[in-house]
């Protein structure tokens, strides 16, 4: 059985004027193209409420790192009111949308993902003394690289939902 330790859990809340597919495409291809994750929708559910949506999404990113390290990431998007909205941009409307959006970061490292020191005993207990001793660095940076992949990236989408909102007005 693969090691699991949480070691990034955050979350960032907006509420304002922005574009849900452009957002959700931003958000999508930042994490696949500047951390290298295989990301996959394991949730979409949307439900109407009049005029309104309530959107659920949960994605998970994964990234082979060596053959004993992997990282995980928990994407939960949460949107609420969502509904489309027409703004004046200069002379022209440009439709768009309002709403409100909540998004859940939980980061994972994962040792020995494949379970190769779990056939015995001795095998889990030279495991421990390999990452106490051996590779107790690696972990310690491979960990900062994963706290710092998950903050950015709710950094990144806080920042393009501050900008879309303001560019809007």
């Amino acid at each position: 059985m693969a090691e699991k330790d949480t070691i990034f859990s955050s979350k960032i809340k907006s509420k304002g004027i922005f574009t849900f597919d452009e957002f959700y495409r931003f958000c999508y291809d930042w994490l696949k193209d500047e951390t290298g994750l295989d990301i996959s929708e394991d949730k979409y559910a949307e439900k109407l409420k009049g005029d309104e949506k309530e959107i659920d999404i949960k994605w998970t990113g994964t990234k082979k790192v060596t053959d004993y390290f992997k990282f995980e990431i928990k994407v939960t998007f949460r949107i609420l009111g969502l509904k489309k909205v027409e703004i004046a941009k200069g002379n022209a409307k440009i439709e768009t949308n309002k709403g409100s959006v909540e998004i859940k970061v939980k980061s994972t490292l994962i040792r020995d993902y494949d379970g190769k020191f779990e056939k015995d005993a001795i095998r889990k207990f030279l495991r421990s003394i390999y990452e106490k001793w051996v590779i107790k660095a690696r972990i310690e940076q491979l960990e900062a690289k994963l706290i710092g992949d998950s903050d950015e990236f709710l950094g990144q989408a806080k920042a393009y939902l501050d900008l879309e909102g303001k560019k809007r007005h």
